[in-house]
């Protein structure tokens, strides 16, 4: 980094969907505009004046299709008025467009074309039913091969990934380290009032779980319902500056975290996964940003991975590094990424906890790092381990196609 860049100011939306006790898709709900200023003020609430926030990047994937509505940047000035007339822009990368949000505010800082950027989030999907929503999830991938695909196109993907996981490694012996990973994600996603899965109160979540065999005549072949994520309406924000932005918002080290690297990597969509046991673009992406920082995963003391489906969490633990090829099952079901193990993960719920508003996912991801080693993650605060000070985001749009990775550091 040819200079230092921070995050502050961060804020969430709830994710609305099923799961939470308010949702009701029979009734009219906040539309896309809401979510984005309601996230949008929550991070005005936290600086001095709008009027030095200098650009904003807003990460969106399918709003067109899911809203009717494009040229997003054109809604910064309904968070503030001081926002009107300043450059303004939506970026777009599958699920990954939140994180390409933050890398366009990162990128810009570093340019010196602005002081302080805000980087925001967003999706509202539950304007149609999830099996229609499939169709327009499906553009994430190659749409030319949609018809050679399952009804439901990305269940479908991970299902196969988890099938050929299973026939390798044992079906019983994955199913644990799945479970688990799941287990995890609601008992984190209890903590955070903003999270979909807030309102579950199950209390055997692994015999939930294990009682739902994956059942391809009612779902796909290798995962049941609680292995994905849900459709999922809401926001994130939060500002990135450089060390004389910082001094303009009137905001203190201790409320910033530093980013000490990133990386962005996209392979080629119109080829199937090289390997369908690995994560390729997560790995090489990881192992960039992990390598410009000058530290290795185990110097990492909180993570969070695009957990779509519970097998893309196994395989991103394999792609970081954390456990061999096929062991990261064991891995998980060991505890080692709950929130008391090796490397707690997900704290907030995940993809899977939390929920996933596509757009929004990669920039709810660093919320939730800044809030952690900032200390301001409430009762979803973990005990960070001094000997691994770092944080680390993966950002994934498609099926491993556009990946951003970025390490965080307390400033």
């Amino acid at each position: 980094m040819r200079k230092r860049i921070f995050m502050t100011a961060g804020a969430n939306t709830i994710s609305m969907g099923t799961g939470r006790k308010e949702f009701n898709p029979r009734k009219e709900r906040a539309g896309l505009e809401e979510y984005i200023k309601e996230a949008g003020q929550a991070v005005v609430g936290q600086i001095n004046d709008a009027e030095n926030i200098d650009e904003i990047f807003i990460g969106n994937f399918m709003a067109g299709r899911y809203n009717k509505q494009g040229h997003l940047g054109g809604f910064a000035a309904t968070i503030d008025p001081k926002l009107e007339f300043k450059p303004s822009l939506s970026v777009e990368g599958a699920c990954g467009s939140g994180g390409l949000s933050l890398v366009s505010a990162i990128r810009s800082v570093l340019a010196e074309s602005a002081d302080v950027t805000l980087a925001l989030g967003v999706e509202v999907q539950n304007t149609m039913k999830a099996i229609y929503g499939a169709d327009v999830l499906a553009s994430a991938g190659w749409f030319k091969k949609r018809k050679q695909g399952h009804a439901y196109f990305f269940p479908g993907q991970f299902s196969d990934r988890a099938g050929v996981y299973y026939e390798k490694y044992g079906f019983d012996y994955a199913r644990k380290g799945l479970g688990r990973w799941f287990r995890n994600a609601i008992e984190n996603a209890r903590l955070d009032p903003t999270a979909q899965e807030f309102h579950n109160q199950v209390a055997d979540l692994d015999g939930l779980y294990n009682n739902a065999l994956p059942n391809g005549k009612y779902f796909v072949d290798h995962l049941n319902l609680y292995d994905c994520s849900k459709v999922s309406d809401g926001a994130s924000a939060i500002i990135i500056a450089s060390e004389e932005g910082l001094d303009k918002l009137g905001i203190g080290m201790e409320d910033a975290v530093e980013i000490v690297s990133y990386a962005q990597l996209t392979r080629n969509i119109t080829n199937d996964p090289p390997n369908p046991l690995e994560m390729t673009t997560i790995k090489k992406t990881a192992a960039k940003a992990l390598e410009l920082a000058g530290i290795s995963i185990d110097q990492v003391g909180t993570a969070e991975v695009h957990d779509c489906f519970s097998i893309a969490g196994i395989l991103a633990v394999e792609a970081l590094g954390l456990a061999e090829p096929g062991k990261g099952a064991a891995f998980v079901a060991e505890g080692n990424t709950s929130r008391d193990g090796i490397i707690p993960m997900n704290t907030t719920g995940g993809l899977i906890g939390w929920g996933h508003p596509t757009g929004g996912t990669g920039v709810h991801q660093a919320v939730t790092i800044w809030q952690q080693l900032t200390g301001k993650a409430g009762k979803t605060q973990i005990n960070l381990n001094p000997d691994r000070p770092y944080g680390l985001s993966i950002n994934m749009g498609g099926d491993d196609v556009t990946v951003v990775a970025i390490v965080y550091k307390k400033a």
